[in-house]
């Protein structure tokens, strides 16, 4: 029974003390007087009787009542009823009202707020109204009640009934009413009333009324929805609304969704004004706030705000709701939407039901809840079988395994289930209802019996809602047990009664008559005796065991009991002793453990093969039963919810294995780098199941013979680590040996024994509570020692456990037991530095072990209430467990270290080329998959070869591992990975799990430009100091501090790295004397240089960094000085410069320069006058640019003494020289830096500026313009009379069809928009888009815009080819600077200039850097993506390489053009050593066939990239100097381009694709010196440059790429293109465009057989045995072999036809004894041969007769439109015997034969015209045997058509008369048909090629060629 009020109150308006605008509330009365001992008074009502303030009022307002709720400290809420009612203020008040009136008024306005009262003036007096307030406050929730008594009592006062007040409040302060069980009990409050109240059924059940109803009328189901899920995941919820009571009704709604969780938070459903800063509190919470407030909640940043006014939720954007777990939240949506809206179901009946009954609104609340109350049923369904019962006496102790429960719900990952499952409504819920033996309610029985029933009526919508009907009728009966109760009689005021004017205000009460009628009542309740109900209290239902809220389709392990199968064979085979059998069957066992079945048998697998908890197994048993279980715990979480982890922990303290007499190892050594071991929520779950087990134990025997150490296998084990740990029973007997008498769960024998725990004797219950607390204490202390059984490592100096796992007591995971963690505290004192225990001693491993096991022993033994002293011994017995323990593990790592290891494999030596030498010897390592998918037999097919165990060896050349795959199924492959140790891009350490038993191991990622990447586990007898040194000695040969510290330098040398080589005696003055002089003079010279405006010096070795400063003169000079003025005339050089001189001359740069007729250089340096180019020995001294070669090609108009001052405009010094002359237009190519500030750019923005005299300002500029000029002049072509440049002779060939338009100068940034449009209407004579011809891309705009990669916007061609010749004005500029737009930024050329500006945007090397970085990541990814393909094409498109190529060929390809069209260009792009490097080389390349050779092509890079001065050294990082700035592969990118160009045009390169790889691999692995230095200068200080002549080594390893590729050309054609048939005139226009480019093989391929195949004679491989050795016993005959994508090198494995008839010739001379001759001498003969027998009279052009059967000029792609120079004709060329080149002759024959073609299109075969025909014998073409043919003569197309046989339809090919030259009697050839008479040959030749022709006999073959030549005559 309880009070139904507790203090009646009366609280009126007051001024404001401090006279503010505000008035505020006094509390006039209160009854009782003094507090009630049970309930004190509580404070603040005044402020919650008006929530928005106490203001007066202009007018009376009807009275309002509301229901306050406060809560006390103990969390108890009391509900404070008010009524208000508003007065006439007194007139003693008046003049304090109304100044308080009129300053509200003035504060409101200010503020905007809401007037409420006319100016003062115009208030009469006395109608100014006071709020009074009557507040009833309760702990009961009876608001109807509440409302009537308040109510009645205003009645009484307002219509003057004759009743006491006094006698009214005093009934009403002691009427008692029962509390719940489902009672009814009418009251009085003696004023003729009569109220009914009725208590619901159980107390439990909230009590809602129509508030949830009224909650989604506001807000809707999705609203209400996600506040149900923000108030279960502690969000903070604010509710607005103008009416208090609705802000009452939906806190009370949210509440009662919540059941049967408590909410636990702030809960104030009305919010005073004066508390709104309780809204940024940092907790949780439930508020009503008045929506009056709703500005002051703006600024909330974490607050839901819900508005059930406007009827809107809205969540901030830094507040995440998770979701209700699917399928529940669609089915919760759908049957909330039934429920509601109970027409939608009928709404699309053809005959909808007259009526629909709709249910009230009180029963619509109740349907509500019940679909909330089924939600959690199915959320917590089975929440009883995850509980552990940790203490029964004297107060159940409950902990809920939340792990457990997630894992079997198949819910682990759901956020929503997580977080209530941490919250403290959970924990609450947990303590509540975890309890056995209570009261039980509706909740209750739901989630024990009906969860199987919801799971049936899932998708019958009907069943679902009768069911939620059922509920809702339980819900509803609770509330009203009586329906049919009578209506309360309670007298309520009349119609408007507020407005009449009241007889006075509300009379003072008197307080003794209350108290009086309050003390008698006390008096009579203590004399009666007290009604207590008696509880119904039962043992709770457990219900069945859970199920996963949605089944997971298992579709990955569907054939499950055959993988169980495997896993049961394996593991009898193991304990057979059948190693063989089970090793078999291992990889698919590991394979099957990736399932969570087959892990569940494993562990019962095992447990049946453990006896008294110990199975002894021998060595090979022990590895085996180790590495499963390794795997299986590889995929456990840290939470270990599906208990894999814990059926596992009593077996790793059971099977062990004798290492020698007295020590054991136990499989816990072996099983400890998993990270669930150092999870403190793991160890609480396992150890409160083990208690739980223990205690039920307890009670289920009988107690008196039992011992409580007995009960828990005591386990303070005296051997510490040498004897076993008892398994604790529970976890065998969770397997299914649980004892068969008695099979009651612990939470059935803890509710029997809180049943009679009452009936127990004192003695009885003190002995059990002492049972039950020593049973707890013993499991802590078995805990202890099982902790550090997994906690400290076997060998406690790697201590590898806690660097891995800084997760010792993780403070983020928060604790299974739901309380919050105490282990929270970090660990991290004992390893907070970055690397973890590296370097701690061993006593810092067992610190943090013990400091791991004592938090949790103090948080599991306080949740257990183990007694302080019992307590306070397990902290002193921890830290001796844990050194007996590191103790025993001492003798254990020391014995098992003497193990024979298991059957390693030996260590495979990798072979080393001559002088390469070992720094480190092998260290044991398993290569891991690096993210390709060949090496692990992915899509391609083929054996997993990856993973494989062998061994990583550094050398002083490479990193190299071999091994062998771990697979046993792969076979013996060996497995070789390599790269040379200069190749290294990065290095990073990574852990990684070993493949073979799966623990986490220290690995190193080593990742190269060559693109292999060694991603490696160490094993475990590598100890961490030996990967260190591995380390550091990579990174010491990868980064020497001097280039002489390279391989190249040190092979074959015996010099310790770092100190110079001996000085030999040198006889005359050598070459290297000849050098240092130099050197000598060149520095002297630059020490007065002009070296201020450099941006870099190419530092010299002895002062790495700055020139030697100028008093250094004496020490280094030689020679005298030499003034500019004499550095000229050829009589100052001395005999030594002279030596010097004829050693530059022989240099590549001169042999080129000779060779393209750009000027001479005889012995005494005079000058061809006629040349107009000379070759300057300006730089020979290296004087005026470091990085430019000795001799240079400068204009002859041109003194030496100008350069010095033109070459300050550039970067670095480098000024324009020439490079290269075309040998038919003689336009030249010229390079140079960019231009400084100064320079061209400064001249033409001076000459558009106003003053005119601006332009003689500065000198250089002068000397700049003079220069450009004299190469202008220097252009036979432009240099016209007067000296001004026209183009006289621009040859009708180029001119083509093109009208010539006026001159009209290109703005260089025009707009492309507008060049498009000028291009649609004059198609002819346009410069800026450099238009294309028919199979060339259009490139947009002008030339900038084109170049800078711009959208095109013409669209015929896409294919970003190259222009045609036709496409320049006839009028063009003499010279092209292609310069950087950021440099040229506004100029406008000037049209008296006969040079202009071609501004393009290019990339820098940083870009290229990044670029090529994720190139590699693309490549080589490191680790496996879900889709390898769509990945690599997403990787290789981000990083931007194959756009940089596409811009490289783009500008080459524009280039070309001006050169061939007579212009001459000028490269001038950064500074001037990389793109323009790659440019200037990839144009002379395109446009010189020479170049396209081997002799050549090594000729271009040494006179380009390494005379030119491209840096090698600093873009490959090659020294310690150079490690900052990274690896830039400006080389590699331009041999790509090249590449490509190759792939495009097969025939025109003499060298293969292989040579090209060969280059890039070789220009990064530092094996020679000819890619090392940064320049000429520094090779000749290093005497490298000049060393090989007079100095020649015997046969010792290749210092020079160059000889090495010499070498092995005469012994091998690898380098060879057996294709090469080049047309002489050839200029190659590559295709552009991205689609165009193909991905360089070099980057993708490998072979992992021999490793990479650039280093010959490793590559090479020992011999394969003879087939009858063969070890795979194939039969003897069998030439056959499997070649395996990624292993063998294809090359190799299966070379090229040529190749093998090549190998098969060497191998007969061989064999008949007589010397092989070279293959290039065969080759040559063969070829030659055949040429003679293609062509009698030797005319025509050398190519051989290959090109023939090839598609005409790209020769490589079979179909393209050709547009002839009409414009108007397109021919579909397909056919192989036309070439249209893009010379004129082509361009004629071109327009000839489109009209034969087109006039082909539309005759059938059947009507074409025969003039004559017949079969002829026809030769093939090169190597290709005679053939009988069809020939069909056809005079009218002028054509000689042959056909397969006489009915073929389809042509097989076409010679065209028109090309004939003579048809003459010809001579049988080899393989001609043997029985026909001589006479009957004859010979066709035609301008390109001469076929050979036999027909049946004579009479035939003299008819043919009357008739071929009859055709031509009528020609």
């Amino acid at each position: 029974m309880a009070r139904l009020a507790d203090y009646f109150v009366l609280v009126a308006f007051g001024p404001h003390p401090r006279g503010s605008g505000e008035g505020q509330g006094h509390i006039l009365q209160r009854f009782p007087e003094k507090d009630w001992e049970d309930n004190p008074f509580p404070q603040g009502i005044e402020l919650f009787c008006q929530p928005s303030g106490w203001q007066l009022c202009p007018e009376r307002s009807p009275p309002t009542f509301f229901v306050a709720v406060l809560t006390d400290i103990n969390s108890e809420r009391h509900y404070c009823a008010c009524l208000t009612f508003w007065e006439p203020v007194e007139p003693t008040q008046e003049a304090v009202c109304t100044e308080v009136a009129a300053g509200r008024e003035e504060e409101e306005a200010d503020e905007g707020g809401p007037v409420r009262l006319p100016p003062a003036a115009a208030v009469p007096s006395g109608q100014l109204f006071a709020p009074k307030t009557l507040v009833l406050v309760s702990r009961l929730d009876h608001a109807e009640v509440f409302r009537n008594s308040l109510g009645l009592i205003y009645t009484i006062h307002v219509e003057g009934l004759n009743v006491g007040l006094e006698s009214v409040v005093g009934n009403l302060l002691t009427c008692i009413i029962p509390l719940a069980g489902g009672s009814q009990r009418t009251i009085s409050l003696g004023a003729g009333d009569r109220q009914v109240i009725q208590t619901p059924l159980t107390d439990s059940l909230p009590i809602s009324r129509c508030s949830v109803a009224l909650l989604f009328r506001q807000l809707g189901i999705a609203n209400v929805l996600s506040l149900f899920c923000a108030a279960l995941t502690e969000h903070k919820v604010l509710f607005l609304s103008r009416s208090y009571q609705r802000l009452s009704d939906a806190c009370r709604g949210l509440l009662a969704l919540l059941f049967p969780l408590r909410y636990s938070f702030t809960y104030v459903p009305i919010l005073p004004a004066q508390l709104l800063e309780v809204l940024s509190t940092p907790t949780p919470f439930i508020i009503g706030v008045n929506a009056t407030f709703q500005a002051e909640t703006q600024e909330l940043l974490d607050v839901i705000v819900a508005d059930l006014d406007g009827g809107t939720v809205t969540v901030p954007e830094c507040v995440h709701i998770p979701a209700l777990p699917e399928p529940l939240h669609s089915q919760t949506h759908s049957v909330l939407s039934m429920v509601l809206d109970p027409e939608l179901e009928l709404a699309d009946l053809a005959f909808p039901p007259p009526t629909v009954s709709t249910s009230s609104l009180k029963m619509q609340d109740k349907e509500l809840r019940a679909v909330f109350l089924r939600l959690f049923a199915q959320l917590l369904q089975g929440y009883r079988w995850c509980l552990h019962m940790v203490r029964i006496h004297p107060e159940p102790v409950i902990r809920f395994h939340k792990a457990a429960f997630l894992g079997q719900r198949g819910l682990v990952e759901d956020d929503f289930l997580m977080k209530v499952l941490e919250g403290m409504a959970f924990a609450g819920f947990v303590s509540e209802r975890g309890v056995p033996y209570r009261p039980t309610d509706l909740f209750d029985e739901l989630v024990a019996h009906e969860v199987a029933r919801m799971r049936a009526d899932e998708n019958n919508p009907q069943r679902v809602l009768s069911h939620v009907k059922e509920l809702a009728e339980q819900l509803y009966k609770n509330e009203n047990p009586y329906p049919a109760v009578a209506m309360h009689k309670v007298q309520r005021p009349g119609e408007a009664s507020h407005l009449r004017r009241a007889p006075r205000p509300f009379p003072r009460l008197d307080e003794g008559t209350v108290q009086w009628i309050v003390d008698q009542a006390t008096a009579k309740m203590q004399g009666a005796p007290p009604a207590v109900k008696a509880e119904r209290r039962t043992t709770v239902p457990s219900g069945p065991p859970m199920t996963a809220i949605l089944e997971r389709s298992s579709g990955l392990h569907g054939n499950s009991a055959r993988r169980l199968e495997v896993v049961r064979n394996c593991i009898s085979y193991v304990f057979e002793g059948k190693m063989l059998e089970a090793k078999k069957l291992l990889p698919a066992v590991l394979r099957a453990l990736k399932g969570r079945a087959a892990r569940r048998c494993l562990t019962q697998e095992l447990h049946l093969h453990v006896q008294q908890n110990r199975a002894v197994l021998d060595h090979q048993q022990f590895d085996f039963v180790v590495r499963m279980m390794n795997c299986c715990l590889q995929d456990c979480t840290s939470l270990d919810e599906h208990g894999i982890a814990a059926a596992l922990l009593p077996l790793v303290t059971a099977f062990c294995r004798k290492l020698s007499p007295g020590v054991t190892q136990f499989a816990y050594s072996c099983v400890q780098e998993h990270v669930v071991w150092s999870t403190p929520q793991f160890w609480e779950a396992m150890f409160y199941g083990d208690v739980q087990t223990h205690i039920r134990a307890l009670y289920l025997e009988p107690a008196e013979d039992r011992d409580p150490a007995q009960v828990c296998g005591d386990s303070r084990d005296p051997g510490g680590g040498h004897g076993p740990v008892p398994g604790s029973p529970s976890a065998l007997q969770q397997v299914g040996e649980a004892p068969v008498e008695d099979d009651r769960s612990a939470l059935d024998v803890a509710s029997e024994q809180r049943r009679l725990w009452p009936t127990l004797s004192r003695e009885k219950q003190q002995e059990l509570v002492q049972k039950e607390e020593s049973t707890v204490f013993s499991q802590a202390i078995h805990y202890a020692n099982r902790m550090s059984y997994l906690l400290l490592p076997l060998d406690t100096s790697k201590s590898r456990l806690l660097r891995e796992r800084a997760g010792l007591g993780d403070p983020e995971s928060a604790s299974n037991s739901l309380l919050t963690s105490s282990m929270a505290g970090s660990v991290a004192e004992s390893y907070d530095t970055e690397s973890g225990f590296e370097d701690a001693e061993t006593c810092d491993v067992a610190g943090a072990v013990v400091r791991f096991i004592n938090r949790f022993v103090d948080k599991v033994c306080t949740e257990s209430g183990v007694t302080s002293d019992h307590l306070k011994g397990l902290h002193v017995m921890v830290p001796d467990i844990v050194q007996m323990h590191i103790e025993t593990l001492e003798a254990v790592h020391r014995e098992s270290k003497r193990l024979p290891p298991i059957q390693k494999p030996k260590l495979l030596r990798p072979r080393l080329l001559p002088g390469e030498e070992c720094v480190l010897d092998g260290l044991r390592v398993y290569l891991l998959p690096d993210g390709r998918e060949e090496g692990v037999g992915g899509s391609a097919g083929g054996p997993a070869l990856l993973p494989a165990e062998g061994a990583v060896f550094l050398t002083t050349y490479r990193v190299i591992f071999t091994g062998m795959p771990t697979d046993p199924l792969v076979g013996e492959q060996v497995v070789v990975r390599s790269f040379p140790v200069a190749a290294l891009t990065k290095e990073k350490r990574i852990s990684v799990q070993n493949p073979v038993d799966q623990l986490l191991q220290d690995g190193l990622q080593l990742r190269s430009c060559t693109f292999q990447l060694l991603k490696m586990a160490f094993d475990e007898e590598v100890g961490s100091d030996s990967a260190e040194l591995f380390r550091k000695q990579l990174h010491k040969l990868r980064y020497p501090p001097d280039v002489r510290d390279t391989f190249a330098f040190t092979l074959g040398s015996a010099h310790t790295p770092g100190q110079p080589p001996r000085a030999t005696k040198d006889k005359g003055p050598s070459l290297r004397t000849l050098s240092r002089n130099l050197v000598k003079n060149a520095k002297k010279t630059i020490g007065r240089q002009y070296v201020t405006r450099k941006k870099y010096h190419p530092p010299s070795w002895e002062h790495r960094g700055q020139p030697p400063p100028e008093d250094q003169e004496d020490a280094i000079s030689v020679s005298e000085e030499l003034e500019p003025s004499t550095l000229t005339p050829s009589s100052a050089l001395k005999p030594s410069d002279r030596m010097t001189m004829s050693s530059l001359v022989e240099r590549a740069c001169c042999r080129d320069y000779q060779r393209l007729g750009l000027g001479t250089l005889s012995s005494s340096l005079s000058r061809a006058k006629s040349e107009p180019f000379r070759i300057s020995p300006v730089n020979r001294m290296y004087a005026i640019c470091r990085s430019y070669p000795g001799l240079l090609i400068v204009p002859q108009s041109v003194q030496d003494n100008a350069l010095q001052r033109v070459s300050r405009c550039y970067r670095q010094n480098r000024f324009p020289v020439v490079c290269w002359r075309s040998g038919r237009s003689k336009a030249v190519l010229l390079r140079s830096g960019g231009l400084h500030g100064k320079g061209v750019v400064g001249l033409f923005k001076a000459q558009n500026a106003p003053s005119p005299g601006q332009s003689q300002a500065d000198s250089s500029s002068l000397e700049q313009e003079k220069y450009l000029q004299a190469v202008v002049s220097s252009m036979p072509r432009f240099a016209d009379a007067s000296g001004r440049n026209t183009l006289s002779g621009f040859s009708s060939v180029h001119m083509g069809g093109h009208v010539p338009s006026p001159r009209a100068r290109v703005t260089t940034l025009s707009n492309p928009m507008a060049a498009s449009a000028s291009r649609r209407t004059t198609p002819r004579g346009k410069w800026g888009s450099v238009r294309a011809s028919g199979r060339s891309g259009v490139l947009g705009g002008d030339v900038g815009s084109r170049l800078a990669g711009r959208d095109m916007l013409a669209p015929p061609q896409a294919n970003g080819g190259p222009p045609d010749p036709g496409f320049l004005r006839p009028q063009r500029a003499a010279l092209y600077i292609i310069g950087d737009k950021a440099q040229l930024k506004g100029v406008r050329p000037d049209p008296l200039q006969q040079w202009e500006l071609v501004p393009i945007e290019v990339f820098e090397a940083r870009q290229v850097k990044t670029s090529f970085k994720k190139l590699l990541k693309a490549c080589v990814p490191g680790c496996p993506a879900a889709e390898p393909s769509s990945a690599f094409l997403r990787s290789l498109e981000d990083s931007e390489w194959l756009t940089q190529i596409h811009k490289l060929l783009q500008v080459s390809v524009l280039v070309v053009e001006l050169l061939d069209s007579g212009s001459s260009v000028l490269v001038s792009l950064e500074d001037g050593w990389d793109i323009t490097t790659q440019v200037v080389s990839l144009v002379q390349l395109l446009s010189d066939p020479f170049y396209r050779t081997l002799e050549g092509f090594r000729l271009l890079v040494e006179k380009e990239w390494l005379s030119f001065g491209h840096r090698f050294s600093h873009r490959g990082a090659h020294t310690l100097a150079g490690q900052s700035s990274g690896f830039t592969p400006v080389f590699l990118q331009f041999l790509d381009c090249v590449y490509q160009v190759h792939l495009q045009f097969p025939m025109e390169f003499e060298f293969s694709p292989f040579y090209l790889k060969f280059l890039g691999y070789h220009h990064v692995s530092r094996r020679f010196r000819t890619f090392l230095l940064d320049s000429d200068y520094e090779r000749i200080e290093l005497g490298l440059l000049y060393e090989e002549k007079g100095e020649r080594r015997g046969q010792q390893a290749c210092r020079s790429v160059w000889e090495y590729v010499d070498r092995l050309s005469k012994r091998t054609p690898v380098f060879y293109n057996y294709m090469y048939a080049p047309e002489d005139t050839e200029v190659l226009r590559p295709y552009s465009n991205v689609s165009n480019l193909k991905v360089w093989d070099l980057y993708t391929e490998e072979s992992l057989a021999e490793g990479p195949p650039y280093d010959w004679e490793l590559a090479q491989g020992p011999p394969e045995p003879p087939e009858e050795e063969r070890p795979d016993g194939g039969a003897p005959q069998s030439r056959r072999r499997v070649v395996w994508p990624c292993y063998d090198g294809r090359p190799r494995a299966q070379p090229d036809a040529i190749s093998r008839l090549l190998e098969e010739l060497h191998r007969l001379e061989t064999e008949l004894g007589r010397p092989p001759e070279r293959w290039k001498d065969t080759w040559d003969r063969v070829k030659a041969v055949q040429r003679l027998e293609g062509r009698p009279d030797g005319r025509g052009t050398p190519s051989s007769l290959l090109v023939s059967s090839v598609p005409h000029h790209r020769r490589s792609l079979g179909v393209y439109l050709q547009e002839g120079p009409v414009g108007s004709t397109l021919s579909l060329s397909l056919d192989s015997d036309q070439s249209s080149g893009s010379t004129a002759s082509g361009s004629r024959q071109a327009a000839r034969r489109s009209t034969s073609t087109l006039y082909s299109q539309f005759q059938m075969a059947e009507s074409e015209n025969r003039s004559h025909e017949g079969t002829l014998y026809k030769k093939g073409a090169f190597m290709k045997p005679w053939k009988a043919r069809w020939f069909v003569l056809d005079k009218t197309k002028h054509q000689l058509r042959y056909y397969d046989h006489r009915v073929d339809t389809e042509c097989k090919g076409i010679i065209d008369l028109a090309e004939v030259e003579a048809v003459a009697p010809g001579t049988p050839t080899m393989g001609a048909p043997k029985t026909v008479d001589e006479k009957a040959f004859f010979d066709v030749k035609t301008t390109r090629r001469v076929y050979n022709f036999c027909a049946q006999d004579v009479p035939s073959a003299q008819q043919w060629v009357d008739q071929i030549q009859g055709c031509l005559s009528d020609a």
